[in-house]
């Protein structure tokens, strides 16, 4: 796949959520936002999930998780998207390919 693809996957994905994303909760999880909940007083349980979301995709980011499961499905990075051009196309690399064949060949070439 690529950087095309990812860009389309991310506006197929982020026009199917909507503005209201129903989220089942398991007990572990209800616990602990009733925890958040009480001691942080938000004026809406939603925000804590708003800041939760916000925390795992800056937390990833800041690990290169992000960047390895985009590269992994998609040959780009978060950058990458940011721009949208990979980093070939940013850096002129594209320009001036490589000849295929065995790179050692061009040593005795005088």
């Amino acid at each position: 796949m690529t950087l095309e693809d990812l860009q389309d996957d991310v506006e197929d994905q982020y026009a199917e959520f909507g503005e209201e994303l129903a989220v089942s909760l398991d007990g572990e999880t209800r616990n602990e936002l009733a925890m958040l909940s009480v001691a942080l007083d938000p004026e809406d349980p939603d925000e804590l999930v708003h800041r939760a979301v916000h925390m795992l995709f800056q937390s990833m980011v800041d690990r290169g998780q992000l960047d390895f499961h985009l590269r992994s499905g998609y040959d780009a990075t978060y950058d990458e998207y940011l721009s949208g051009m990979t980093f070939d196309e940013m850096t002129g690399g594209n320009q001036f390919p490589q000849q295929q064949g065995d790179p050692d060949d061009r040593r005795y070439q005088f």
